[in-house]
């Protein structure tokens, strides 16, 4: 029962019971089939003949091909006998519903069986040739209606699955666009905010000429932050795309790093190539993420980033010689943060590999990327 329940959501024909507009078919083609039977004083086996072959159209939509198989031999059988001047209304209306609303296979079961019911309705009694015409006509005017009507739905039902279609990308392109604007504001502001707490820890501890200094530091680093903050939020806005960091500024990240503390040394090695844009992002990022996590964490005294250009690769490597929290930084000890877990995200994006370790001198962070988008 299930399954033909969900076989008549797929055609289109309801389960429940028939309609008000399948009422008034059913009514008109029983009383233009029964009631010259009744005019003309025809025996009652005409009589039931003509009910068989009309009323039954009620249940059209329930069950298309049934009906057709009792009302198609009834009128068959009153053409055969002569009984009356038949029209064949409710064999009309069956086919137009099975072209309209049934499946391949009983729609090619059905044009058979018509086909058959048609030559024995005017073979047996000699017909002439305009009924043969006439007979065709009607037929293949049902069919060509109800093939018109499964045409339309099909169009409506390719349009509903398009638009569902979009409707599902278009969400995920919204998700997609959540989770980098995430990851563009914890990388760019964890940075710069680390290291205005690190500063600011380090503030009592320092004389007055260098805690001037520091505070100046500090207000340097907020507007920093407030800056990524601006560009995190453009993506926001059409009318003011973000602006995004990449290799090139790597230096001046490492080179800010040093003001904070840390003895910071950018190395690089091979000739700058090409890069797509994404992976020009992620060694920005992951270099900016992997200098914070090493101010705010590792207790660290040293730093050192190198990039190495392939020709079709670029790899970028941080180590520091923190001993303090590694397990935290590799994510060993239930932490809640994103750092690591941004760095991998944007690394497998852009089709790159990511390692991150605890050694025994300190912490390595190693990204490898292609330098086409796709490679």
């Amino acid at each position: 029962m299930g399954c033909l329940r969900t076989h008549l959501d797929v055609v289109g024909l309801p389960r429940e019971h028939p309609s008000p507009l399948d009422a008034g078919i059913a009514a008109a083609v029983t009383a233009a089939t029964v009631v010259p039977a009744l005019v003309a004083g025809a025996s009652w086996w005409v009589i039931g003949l003509s009910v068989l072959a009309s009323a039954p159209v009620l249940w059209r939509r329930r069950a298309p091909v049934g009906v057709l198989c009792v009302v198609g031999p009834a009128i068959t059988a009153l053409g055969c006998v002569h009984a009356l001047p038949v029209l064949p209304f409710g064999t009309v209306v069956c086919v137009y519903t099975i072209a309209a609303y049934c499946s391949a296979r009983q729609r090619r079961m059905t044009f058979v069986l018509v086909a058959i019911g048609i030559l024995v309705s005017l073979l047996v009694p000699r017909e002439t040739a305009d009924s043969y015409a006439y007979a065709a006509m009607s037929f293949m005017t049902a069919w060509a209606l109800g093939s018109g009507v499964r045409a339309k739905q099909a169009q409506i039902d390719a349009l509903a699955e398009r638009t569902q279609r979009l409707d599902d990308e278009r969400d995920a392109a919204v998700v997609r666009e959540r989770l980098r604007i995430a990851r563009d504001m914890h990388d760019g502001l964890a940075h710069t905010v680390g290291a205005m707490i690190v500063r600011a820890e380090t503030g009592p501890l320092l004389d007055r000429a260098d805690a001037d200094a520091a505070f100046a530091a500090i207000a340097d680093s907020g507007r920093d932050a407030l800056r990524e903050l601006r560009h995190s939020i453009g993506a926001l806005r059409e009318d003011d795309p973000p602006h995004q960091p990449g290799v090139a500024a790597i230096a001046d990240l490492v080179e800010f790093a040093g003001r904070t503390g840390l003895a910071a040394r950018f190395t690089e090695h091979g000739v700058r190539a090409p890069i797509s844009p994404q992976a020009d992002v992620a060694a920005y990022r992951i270099v900016q993420e992997a200098l914070t996590n090493t101010g705010k964490h590792a207790e660290a005294t040293r730093v050192d980033v190198a990039l190495s250009w392939s020709s079709c690769r670029l790899g970028v490597r941080i180590t520091d010689d923190g001993a303090a929290a590694q397990g935290r930084r590799v994510g060993e000890t239930g932490t809640t943060g994103f750092g690591l877990v941004g760095m991998r995200e944007r690394v497998h994006a852009c089709g790159g590999l990511l390692r991150a370790e605890a050694t025994g001198a300190g912490f390595v962070v190693a990204a490898d990327l292609p330098l086409a988008q796709g490679s």
